[in-house]
């Protein structure tokens, strides 16, 4: 067959993740090793990408391909589509090839119509499950499939149950059922104009359009771009013939993690719903049990599931996500994934499995995602705090957050945007709802679980959430909520603590956070393998020294001009800039000097032998001139009110030398080593500053390591002016002091001709530090505010850019000249320093293309440095086993 588009669980090669999505692999990998997998057959990747080559819809050759796997799942099953007195009924559920839970769109119950309704009342004698299982598919299938509103349908729901009387949907009856399915066709016929299809294999193929379709909705594109996940992948779908939780008493639905998803504990959690399908319990409308009290319940599926758990998770030697159900006392395994899990979890299954010999220290290193880790390192609740809880839900996503409280996810997202600090609240969230948990600080539910929707989602994102604080009564029209007497509007602040489920009125303060004992250990593993260094980007003492504790091995970008930025500076450095005369400029140098010899001093003392590159004076002028519009409105003021007044002489002069020093484009204008063209007196007193410093750190007994970078260089002419200036101003320093002083000049690779004359720059250079910011900039012709304020999110978007250039490194374009400035520049001398110093040092995919470079470093801002050591671990590990160089070994 040229185009396969369509494999059985158990047929041969139906194991390819690419093709089958990860669901669809699983799904045949457990029918292979025996589970009690429900039959069923997957569509390709490849069927989902020709749907979309073809316009939409499905192609001939693959619509013949789906009925014949069909008619083999008819003879296994001994059951038929649409066959009233024997019918078989499927589910239809996405699975693309990475893990995206709740982003596209499931059909559970396909094959109801009015006939085979009665048909499945007879076979099970029991009406009302048979009722209930169509009055579900038909509000799934009007939802995913002909895009009615779900609201219309729960609104139908509530209003049966309060006439009734009811509290859940297990008391409505069969009759009942009846009266509720006549009113959902009503509302399909009123909202889609059309009448709900009772023909089954039109209702299969209108699914499989549906599923193909949500590859490209609004929340699947978003939850891609927020995970890096590749568009032109596709979803496979898979069908599935159904097991049915809904049958009574002995039977439920659930959802079982090998080990706690939040902690990382090695005991099984989840939840389970008695007579109820899947989408109960993810879809948080009904509160689930915890796992543990199926040990009651059912205990002899209890130990079936546990042993099941064990056996996936032994296969495939990760904590597994896995969904079941079970039908009239028999377990049925419906899917099982990677577990998605918080960043402490993680390291700790990571750490644990390593202990239980079921995978090496290498193998766990490659299984922590470094992006997680910066959870980890952010705040905590300080826990001598006096404020008293409000309510308290289940910990579903540990973490804290203090923010406004908000009802809507477009709100919350609107919000956000303006600078707040946002808590979004719902009685339960959806995956539309995905942007505003993106936009907050935090989640709150007052239903569903911690396998709901939003526990998944959050846990994914790191970010806190409690589910199920039922104390909490939501009035989304009235945008308030109250625990008993108490009222919460929109606006007001609250405190959550997703680690014990607590929530609190007001702000309480948060302390620094502190790395486990597991995640040192498993730095410790990455320092092991690594082969790169990591350095942090840090302009002073405290930052030097926060880079110590999160393990650089120095500061890879030390930003003079970040020193200069005290208000107390300030009017020194106006000074300075605004002088008209050199030795107007030399008074101001002067007092300037102590200052940036104390700084200097205290980085050095910090970091006792570290290599520290420090970069010269490299401001855009502007942000540190007056503001020209506040100038001109205080001139024009004083023209009116005191035309004859020195204030006036003096603001009319500044204005002057403002508009002198203005720049049409400050980021391409007069600033780095142009700088120190003009005005070689500002790069030696900072030079100066930087011996007289190092001279006083070496008396104490301290190794000083500075790497003196030059910034701005687009020709090699300038980089030679400038080392002659630091080696004149050094030699006149070790005259006068006696010592002698061990350093490095280099400079800043950040415009397309350094990096294109490389060969030539690396004649006067001691290092190359590439500033990836600078260099996307100028080789894109972006200015990144301009660009990121305006159009670079709908490039990203809209898929006209991969990524955003400015998290990760543009590796056609910016890394080709990246790659072309450490090749030229080692041509000319072979023993040259490289290494990266923007921010793109901390992203996990530029420093493996940093590694494969064979870069020497990547410097990052302090708080990413724990990422990018496990990140440059990674880098290592897999470029070893790309070449064949080194095989893991357990340790």
């Amino acid at each position: 067959m040229d185009n396969q588009f369509v494999f059985m669980f158990d047929q041969s090669g139906s194991s390819k993740k690419e093709l089958l999505g990860g669901k669809g692999a699983n799904l045949a990998e457990m029918t292979k090793i025996g589970l009690p997998v429900p039959y069923g057959f997957t569509i390709t990747t490849a069927a989902c990408n020709a749907y979309y080559d073809a316009g939409q819809k499905i192609p001939a050759e693959a619509e013949t391909q789906v009925l014949e796997a069909l008619q083999k799942l008819e003879e296994k099953t001994g059951k038929e589509l649409g066959n009233p007195s024997n019918p078989l009924l499927v589910s239809v559920r996405s699975g693309a090839v990475h893990s995206m839970p709740g982003m596209m769109d499931t059909v559970l119950n396909l094959g109801m119509n009015d006939e085979t309704v009665k048909g499945m009342a007879e076979l099970t004698n029991n009406p009302r499950f048979a009722y209930d299982s169509y009055r579900r598919f038909i509000q799934m299938f009007s939802d995913v499939v002909l895009d009615v509103d779900n609201y219309h349908f729960e609104h139908q729901l509530e209003t049966i149950r309060e006439e009734k009387g009811y509290h859940s949907d297990t008391e409505i009856t069969a009759e009942e059922w009846k009266q509720v399915i006549e009113e959902f066709k009503k509302i399909v016929l009123t909202n889609a104009k059309r009448s709900f299809p009772e023909d089954p294999k039109e209702q299969l193929f209108l699914t499989i359009n549906a599923v193909f379709d949500s590859w490209n909705n609004q929340r699947a594109r978003l939850y891609r771009r927020l995970n890096n996940i590749p568009g032109h992948l596709g979803t496979a779908v898979n069908i599935q013939s159904m097991v049915f939780g809904n049958m009574g008493d002995d039977s439920g639905t659930g959802v079982a993690f090998t080990r706690n998803p939040s902690t990382g504990e090695a005991k099984l959690y989840g939840e389970y719903l008695i007579n109820a399908q899947g989408e109960d319990v993810v879809a948080g409308i009904r509160t689930p049990q915890p796992i543990s009290r199926l040990q009651e319940d059912m205990p002899d599926v209890y130990q079936q599931l546990v042993e099941t758990c064990d056996l996936l998770e032994s296969h495939y030697k990760d904590m597994q996500d896995i969904e079941f159900t079970v039908e009239r006392g028999k377990l049925f395994i419906l899917q099982t994934r990677t577990g998605k899990r918080t960043a402490q979890a993680a390291i700790r299954i990571a750490v644990e499995l390593v202990k239980e010999e079921i995978m090496d220290q290498r193998e766990a290193l490659l299984r922590v995602d470094p992006d997680q880790l910066n959870q980890l390192l952010h705040h905590r609740i300080d826990p001598d705090h006096q404020m008293t809880q409000l309510a308290k839900g289940l910990p579903a996503s540990p973490g804290a957050a203090t923010g406004q409280v908000v009802f809507d996810a477009d709100e919350a997202e609107e919000l956000s945007k303006a600078g707040k600090k946002v808590i979004l609240v719902r009685p339960e969230t959806t995956p539309d709802d995905i942007h505003g948990i993106i936009a907050s600080q935090a989640t709150v539910t007052s239903r569903g679980g911690m396998t709901s929707h939003a526990a998944v989602v959050a846990r994914g994102m790191g970010k806190a959430c409690i589910c199920g604080c039922e104390s909490l009564k939501i009035h989304l029209e009235a945008k308030q909520f109250n625990v008993g007497s108490t009222v919460v509007n929109q606006g007001d602040v609250i405190t959550i603590d997703g680690s014990s489920g607590q929530i609190f009125l007001g702000e309480i303060p948060m302390i620094e956070p502190e790395l486990s004992d597991q995640f040192q250990l498993l730095l410790r593993w990455a320092d092991e393998e690594t082969k790169m260094g990591v350095r942090a980007n840090a302009d002073n003492a405290t930052d030097a020294q926060k880079a110590l504790e999160f393990g650089a091995g120095g500061i890879g970008l030390c930003r003079t001009e970040h020193m200069f930025m005290d208000a107390s500076r300030i009017p020194t450095v106006q000074q300075m800039i605004l002088s008209e005369t050199t030795e107007e400029r030399k008074e101001a140098l002067d007092q300037l000097l102590p200052m940036q010899e104390q700084d200097f001093e205290e980085i050095f003392e910090t970091m006792q032998g570290y290599p520290i590159t420090v970069r010269l004076l490299d401001p855009p002028l502007h942000e540190f001139l007056p503001d020209k519009e506040e100038l001109l409105v205080a001139v024009t003021k004083l023209q009116i009110t005191n035309p004859d007044s020195e204030e006036l002489k003096e603001k009319q002069n500044l204005l002057r030398k403002v508009r002198i020093l203005e720049e049409a484009n400050p980021m391409l204008g007069h600033r780095g080593c142009r700088l120190g063209m003009l005005h070689p007196e500002i790069y030696e007193m900072q030079v100066m500053a930087i011996f007289q410093a190092m001279s006083n750190v070496m008396k104490k007994g301290i190794e000083v390591k500075p790497e003196i970078m030059i910034p701005l260089v687009s020709h090699v002419n300038e980089l030679k002016d400038m080392r002659q200036l630091v080696v004149r101003v050094g030699e006149q320093l070790q005259a006068e002091t006696g010592q002698q002083f061990d350093y490095l000049v280099g400079t800043m690779i950040e415009t397309p001709r350094a990096a294109l004359t490389a060969d030539k720059v690396a004649e006067e250079a001691d290092f190359f530090s590439f500033g990836t910011n600078d260099l996307t900039q100028t080789t894109f012709g972006f200015s990144r505010d301009d660009a990121e304020g305006k159009f670079l999110q709908h490039y990203v978007e809209s898929e006209v850019l991969p990524k955003n250039p400015f998290v990760s490194l543009d590796q056609e374009g910016v890394g080709k000249l990246v790659e072309s400035g450490v090749k030229l520049g080692r041509d000319t001398k072979p023993e040259l320093k490289t290494g990266i110093c923007g921010e793109h040092g901390g992203e996990k995919e530029s420093i493996q293309f940093c590694f494969d470079l064979g870069m020497d470093y990547v410097s990052c801002s302090p708080f990413r440095v724990p990422s990018a050591r496990l990140a440059a671990a990674q880098a290592t590990i897999r470029h070893e086993r790309t070449h064949g160089i080194k095989e893991p070994q357990y340790s």
